[in-house]
């Protein structure tokens, strides 16, 4: 899966959204660091091939200042702006190699902090009530989030954000597979983000989801009277060696705990919301009946 726009045509100054990379995350140390070596390798290379950045940004075709900002380490720069950039110097794979070191740092911190938790659980309780939640978001859905989003986010950033959230994806993929438990509102379902075709393919992303083993997805009625879920989003994640992790919006001021007495409150909490929700069979009748009234 790649969302990473093309390099434009030689000689083109492309503008600031189909530039070859993200911004780096001033807050992000050592994102920082990495990029810094990566952009400091790549003017090496160019330098070592006697191509100065005015010839360089012509054959890639891309503008002088977008080259400085990779080289000074400034920008991340995208996987097949590394490969042009490794065929144009004639580094024998050695700047393409890179890749591996970006791809380490190229979503925001906070995703891959949560992304390598992720990877790592053989347990995951998931409630929403705001949004459908993101892993279980289909490509259209996510931007149609980020687009509605005030304010109004740069084309980049949002290339950046569905990317880093198409990566967490791969916890489907996993083996052997975690159990995953998801409680959604029925009213984030109901909404129709993106416009009808996109609540569609929404809709029957969340029924293939649900027909994995590893995978429950419950629906919490919108009548329902009595409650559970109204301080909000919870996580809970747990891994192999016993030990978990969790979150609440509502509770411990929405930072992450760990220890055995806040993640009992959590879990008790996402137990009665479970409890209150439909079963997954039913989940699933809503969800078919939604699809056929698209």
């Amino acid at each position: 899966m790649s969302v990473d726009g093309e390099v434009g045509e030689a000689r083109q100054l492309n503008d600031e959204a189909d530039e070859p990379g993200w911004e780096v995350d001033p807050d992000d140390e050592w994102g920082l660091a990495v990029i810094a070596t990566v952009g400091r390798q790549l003017r090496l290379r160019r330098e070592a091939a006697g191509m100065r950045v005015t010839e360089f940004a012509e054959v890639m075709g891309y503008g002088e200042d977008l080259i400085y900002k990779i080289e000074g380490g400034k920008r991340i720069p995208r996987p097949e702006f590394l490969d042009r950039s490794d065929e144009v110097l004639g580094a024998d794979g050695l700047v393409s190699a890179m890749k591996e070191d970006v791809a380490k740092v190229r979503y925001p911190k906070k995703v891959r902090e949560l992304a390598k938790l992720e990877a790592q659980a053989v347990e995951v309780a998931l409630y929403s009530n705001h949004n459908i939640h993101g892993l279980l978001q289909t490509e259209e859905h996510m931007r149609a989030l980020f687009d509605a989003w005030l304010p109004g986010y740069l084309d980049e950033e949002t290339e950046r954000m569905v990317a880093a959230r198409m990566a967490r994806r791969s916890i489907f993929e996993r083996s052997p597979a975690p159990t995953l438990s998801f409680v959604q509102e029925e009213v984030t379902l109901r909404r129709p983000v993106g416009g009808r075709m996109v609540w569609r393919r929404q809709l029957e992303r969340l029924l293939e989801l649900g027909q994995l083993r590893n995978v429950s997805i419950q629906v919490m009625p919108t009548d329902c009277e009595d409650h559970f879920g109204t301080g909000g989003l919870i996580e809970v994640l747990k891994f192999p060696d016993g030990t978990a992790v969790g979150r609440s919006e509502g509770a411990f001021n929405g930072r992450p705990v760990s220890e055995p007495k806040q993640l009992r409150i959590l879990e008790l909490r996402y137990g009665m919301i479970r409890a209150q929700a439909l079963t997954p069979r039913d989940s699933r009748t809503l969800i078919e009946q939604m699809l056929g009234e698209t």
